[in-house]
């Protein structure tokens, strides 16, 4: 998204912008918003886990956290539109969003590394994620693995799928606890999780549902699942079905035999 994004809105200003759902940026007023938008110049499109970030000249920045199905799109005849920006070369970039989970929230000069400080861990493809500073987030954890994964302090950005995907690939029980995740399998599970996004990203995510990429292609990942989805199907690599259970909250894909529990910390 932030690679589509990128070439549209670098250099461009928000000649108009119209929130239509007052959910995306409360509790703040939306034509507020929307107001204090109008006139930025975009400086630079980023991304810092799963939050893209609109950096605009006068320091200020646009932090949108898409959630499960908010999308951006270059056109304006779908439904569920959101939002609105138009800019000053003539094109329109609209915010889509089904299920309505999606935030913008609009950062002031000098506030935004605090914010994501306390918010996000390293970034998985970063230099300063290596194994040990993977070691060091899961150690005294008694959460499921799974659910230390997903929460964004561990490592910023890994959803639900990545975190299957990775588990399948380190061999390792969604439901073992972080902390008995053996010293051994960090160094695997590190390069899994690397593995599981690398391939997300070159086929540009998965179109489960309702998402697109903002030019309206939709990505290829779901081709490629392993685990995530697959119950009853025959694992890839021994031919187990796959089986679902719940970890932190979220269905959970694994294969029972490539994939078995750890014995717990006693």
């Amino acid at each position: 998204m932030r690679a589509q994004l990128a070439p549209l809105l670098t250099g461009r200003t928000l000649a108009r912008v119209e929130i239509r759902d007052a959910r995306l940026t409360r509790p703040e007023d939306p034509d507020e918003i929307a107001a204090e938008l109008t006139g930025e110049r975009v400086e630079a499109v980023e991304r810092r886990g799963k939050y893209l970030l609109l950096r605009f000249e006068s320091g200020r920045v646009l932090l949108v956290h898409l959630r499960m199905t908010g999308s951006f799109r270059s056109v304006d005849e779908t439904p569920h539109i959101r939002a609105v920006i138009a800019l000053d070369n003539g094109g329109l970039l609209t915010y889509r969003d089904v299920r309505r989970f999606g935030t913008w929230l609009l950062v002031e000069p000098g506030e935004l590394d605090a914010y994501l400080a306390a918010r996000l861990g390293e970034e998985p493809l970063g230099r300063g994620f290596g194994p040990k500073a993977l070691a060091a987030k899961l150690e005294r954890r008694r959460a499921p693995i799974k659910a230390a994964l997903l929460d964004q302090r561990t490592v910023a950005g890994l959803g639900n799928i990545y975190v299957d995907e990775a588990l399948w690939r380190a061999q390792i029980h969604p439901l073992t606890p972080a902390q008995d995740v053996p010293a051994e399998q960090i160094p695997a599970l590190h390069r899994a999780i690397r593995a599981a996004l690398r391939m997300g990203i070159a086929r540009q995510g998965a179109t489960l549902r309702d998402y697109a990429q903002p030019d309206g292609r939709r990505g290829r990942m779901q081709h490629e699942f392993n685990v995530y989805g697959r119950e009853g199907e025959p694992c890839r690599l021994c031919g187990t079905p796959i089986e679902k259970t719940r970890a932190g909250g979220r269905g959970t894909w694994y294969c029972p035999s490539c994939q078995r529990r750890a014995e717990p910390t006693p």
